[in-house]
């Protein structure tokens, strides 16, 4: 990627995330990263590839920070709530509105959109580890724990995008974790 796609690219991503998606135009894009427009088509072709690249690059950067959350942890147990963990820590920096996932939904559910496919990806990649780490407690019990901790965890923040309460995503840990020792997974 070129110096000014990547620039085009992060203004894209800051602006997306802090006004929404529909609200921001190529031209506030452009100008906001110091590119034409003719910039912008040339590397994107359309407003709607740059929301995919946005939304895949928001994807790879949580799952890239995620990993070490989880090659770090030695248990079974630890690996689930390892990723509460990283959800807290990376909701610091990342979440001040809630999950760009989430929020992209809102405005993109029309499935012949182009970002879709990353949007609902996402959400079913993360339900794939979830299920895959509860297999590693409870393999008979794996989808359905495996979707009870994705509840958790999106619950979670919705609530904190939302600021419905304090600590949702700690408080979201404190039940996976009792989820785990009142259904014998925990050791």
């Amino acid at each position: 990627m070129t110096p000014g796609a990547r620039r085009a690219l992060d203004a894209a991503s800051r602006l997306f995330y802090e006004r929404g998606i529909h609200a921001v135009g190529v031209d506030l894009i452009a100008a906001e990263a110091g590119v034409t427009k003719k910039t912008l088509y040339d590397r994107f072709g359309s407003k709607e590839q740059i929301v995919v690249e946005y939304l895949a690059d928001r994807d790879e950067r949580w799952r890239a920070f995620l990993a070490p959350y989880l090659a770090a942890a030695t248990t079974p147990e630890d690996r689930i709530l390892a990723v509460f963990d990283a959800v807290r820590d990376w909701a610091e920096d990342h979440l001040a509105k809630g999950c760009t996932m989430v929020n992209a939904h809102a405005e993109i559910s029309d499935p012949a959109h182009p970002a879709y496919p990353i949007i609902t990806g996402q959400k079913a990649w993360m339900l794939a580890l979830f299920t895959e780490l509860a297999g590693e407690i409870a393999p008979l019990r794996a989808a359905r724990l495996g979707r009870t901790l994705m509840l958790l965890h999106e619950g979670a923040l919705v609530a904190h995008g939302l600021r419905i309460f304090p600590a949702a995503l700690d408080e979201a840990r404190e039940d996976a974790a009792d989820l785990l020792r009142l259904s014998g997974a925990g050791r």
